[in-house]
């Protein structure tokens, strides 16, 4: 099928007194689309986050990028060295889960507030940190369908403390697919049978891939660790499941 024409622009999401920066987009159509939110890594909204965004709109889906450092580190985004890291670490470590559940469900207000997005669910993708907050986001009742790209500490940790994010497996209301490399070290493979063990055990709709030899950061291609095949087999997939589960 032919990509879409799309147009961008940056945004402000709106929740309570706090203004989220965002990064639209969307086809140029008069048509209406199904939403999708995409969810960055460390890194904040960079030019591999916006790329996404831009992808998802050409496929016919209205895109949006909140900042999720936006009460840490407004308009932050970096690249990848060791220095980048530590500092996209220290901003990730400040955030909390409730927050972040916000956020998300005031971007999916704003959304539904488009006169170009169709009602009836959105769908999420996020990848590294964003893997786990779209993990932790699928128990809002919009979203039907996730794509969590190596979200690290599901299993061991949640923003801010308290339980682990695992634990809210079971208010898991939509779809959800799961993107691994096995030569991941942020995530073992011990810790990637246990969020299978834990979506089988509580009848949540799930599908989990695992790309061999493919590790942290496979879908992006400004990183060393970018994996072409994984990638798009990746992709494909992605599209597949919003092509069924979104509106």
């Amino acid at each position: 099928m032919a990509k879409l024409a799309i147009s961008t622009e940056k945004v402000r999401v709106q929740n309570g007194d706090l203004s989220i920066d965002a990064y639209l987009a969307m086809p140029d159509s008069p048509d209406k689309f199904p939403g999708v939110i995409v969810v960055q890594e460390i890194f904040g909204v960079n030019s591999h986050i916006r790329d996404i965004t831009e992808r998802l709109a050409k496929e016919g889906y209205v895109a949006i990028a909140p900042a999720i450092y936006q009460r840490q580190a407004p308009k932050f985004e970096t690249g990848y060295t060791e220095k980048d890291l530590e500092i996209g670490r220290k901003y990730k470590n400040q955030t909390k889960a409730e927050e972040l559940i916000s956020d998300i469900q005031a971007t999916i207000k704003y959304l539904y507030n488009l006169p170009q997005v169709k009602q009836g669910g959105v769908g999420t993708i996020g990848f590294c940190f964003g893997g786990h907050v779209v993990y932790l986001v699928a128990t809002l009742e919009d979203i039907n369908a996730t794509a969590s790209f190596y979200g690290a500490g599901i299993v061991n940790s949640c923003p801010g403390g308290g339980e682990p994010t695992i634990a809210r497996t079971k208010d898991i209301t939509g779809t959800l697919y799961g993107f691994f490399g096995t030569e991941d070290p942020l995530i073992p493979n011990e810790q990637v049978d246990e969020i299978e063990t834990e979506l089988k055990k509580q009848n949540i709709l799930y599908q989990i891939f695992r790309y061999e030899g493919a590790t942290h950061g496979f879908m992006c291609d400004r990183r060393d660790s970018y994996n072409p095949q994984a990638a798009q087999d990746a992709w494909t997939k992605v599209l597949d499941l919003f092509s069924q589960k979104l509106p």
